[in-house]
């Protein structure tokens, strides 16, 4: 018989509901359910839509009942926003989304209140102005009102496993990304907290990933219903679930998580806290075991997406493939952008942003969509060079292969280009990383997959996995080299 999981990933433009089956060493997935998660603007402010995404998890569950029996469940999503409770556990408003304006400025309030070199000693978190301690900061100025309601905050997640189980926890991977989390004390940061004017009484108990949070409650098995199943604590940060799921055989691997972000980085046995680290402004996160994912964060598919999303406003109706074909097709090389310039960071015309990028950096203007697509892809390909080399610099190692995964893999375009750019083997694959590091979690809480090494293990013997490998090293470099100048002048 096999052991049957549910795992619930929330990414930032959809979601999907997949059961994996675990049996002779091979995890098999079967998607039962995918929906959208569009944000909302009301006046001004944009939201996620958490009473319907709820309505979708339920969904899950009801269409998880045609399946067998479920043993646990578990929930991933996106990272640094939350939900606030009031002390009767209502939710206060939908979560407010991390593009939402509000953040605008809270940077430079925050580094007044505490020096930016003694805010990443604490946290070792890159710096958003997306991320949890800002939005709060934001909160306090211009709604404190509404903190003065809340009795909690519950990371996304979480947010979810508190209205399926009655519990308030805070998993351990999504409390890394709040840039609220103290690295050497695996605790909140509560000094900086209160440096910052947060109230202490807001946080819950963090517990590690790959532990029981409790049963579905019984409102909830009675109005689906479902048998009862467990709650687990997964890696609740998508990346991290991810990380869980990197088919490496050696201890010390690079990984670039490719999706609406991408998130290049490696695991690590500590955090790196020192000067270079903050200079180059990479991220440290805890992954499953209290393991370290030190990272960086980097706009990724979000370019193809909103870019997408601008030509059918215009009646124009590409598919992904029709996407990509255009961008092989284009001359290379022709101009470059920094994906992570701030313009590209709200939603709205990404190309014509492209455009008034390359004008006022002095390249050729892309004139056609095709183009427009092809400095995308070299963009992100060369910009992932960027973060290797910065990686390597930090923790003073070399990388030999990239483990590319994630919905990204499914571009094999992409795929090669970074191969190319970055002078690197790319290993593609896992396409489902997040939904099997979820999973895989999930049976090592159970105990039916011993540790980590064995869950990589059990995720290579389960995927297809392809090797894409680099040419025109010339080209490239001098395509790199062109690159660093615009994106530095």
């Amino acid at each position: 018989m096999s052991k049957k999981v549910l795992a619930i990933d929330f990414g930032a433009s959809s979601g999907r509901a997949i059961v994996g089956s675990f049996e002779n060493d091979k995890i098999t997935l079967e998607e039962i359910h995918r929906f959208s998660n569009d944000p909302v603007m009301l006046s001004g402010t944009m939201y996620w839509d958490f009473l319907r995404l709820f309505h979708e998890v339920k969904q899950s569950l009801v269409k998880a009942k045609s399946c067998g029996k479920i043993d646990s469940m578990g929930i991933d999503t996106w990272g640094v926003d939350f939900g606030l409770i009031d002390k009767n556990g209502r939710l206060l408003e939908n979560p407010v989304h991390y593009r939402d304006a509000r953040t605008k400025g809270m940077l430079d309030k925050a580094f007044e209140l505490v020096p930016r070199d003694s805010f990443y000693a604490v946290t070792g978190n890159q710096f958003m102005e997306i991320n949890t301690a800002f939005q709060l900061m934001a909160l306090a100025e211009k709604r404190p009102e509404l903190l003065e309601r809340a009795d909690k905050l519950l990371m996304m997640p979480n947010l979810f496993t508190f209205f399926l189980t009655g519990e308030k926890v805070t998993e351990q991977s999504i409390a890394s990304t709040t840039q609220l989390y103290d690295q050497a004390g695996s605790c909140w940061a509560y000094k900086l907290a209160d440096r910052l004017g947060i109230k202490q009484s807001l946080f819950t108990n963090i517990v590690p990933s790959g532990v029981k949070i409790a049963p579905l409650t019984h409102e909830i098995t009675e109005e689906l219903d479902i048998p009862d199943m467990d709650v687990i604590a997964v890696c609740g940060h998508d990346t991290q679930a991810a990380m869980a799921a990197v088919p490496a055989e050696e201890k010390d691997f690079a990984f670039l998580s490719c999706g609406t972000w991408s998130l290049l980085g490696t695991e690590l046995d500590e955090p790196i806290l020192d000067e270079n680290s903050l200079r180059l402004n990479v991220t440290n996160e805890v992954g499953y075991g209290g393991k370290t994912s030190f990272l960086k964060n980097i706009i990724g598919l979000w370019l193809i997406q909103e870019s997408r999303r601008q030509w059918q406003r215009e009646g124009k109706e590409y598919s992904f493939a029709d996407l990509e074909k255009m961008a092989r097709e284009a001359q290379p090389f022709k101009c470059f952008i920094d994906p992570d310039d701030e313009s590209f960071v709200p939603s709205g015309n990404i190309p014509d942003r492209i455009r008034k990028y390359c004008i006022r950096t002095n390249q050729p203007v892309p004139e056609t969509d095709g183009e427009v697509m092809r400095c995308i892809y070299e963009s992100l390909a060369l910009k992932y060079r960027t973060a290797i080399s910065e990686l390597e610099a930090c923790t003073g190692k070399k990388y030999d292969t990239l483990y590319m995964i994630g919905g990204g893999t499914k571009d094999k375009f992409l795929s090669q280009l970074t191969a190319c750019a970055c002078k690197i083997k790319v290993s593609g694959g896992p396409v489902e990383a997040t939904a099997l590091g979820n999973i895989a979690v999930q049976l090592m809480a159970s105990g039916d997959i011993p540790d980590i090494e064995a869950a990589r293990r059990v995720i290579r013997n389960s995927e297809e996995i392809t090797i894409f490998k680099g040419d025109s090293p010339m080209q490239w470099d001098k395509a790199y080299s062109d690159y660093e100048n615009i994106i530095h002048n």
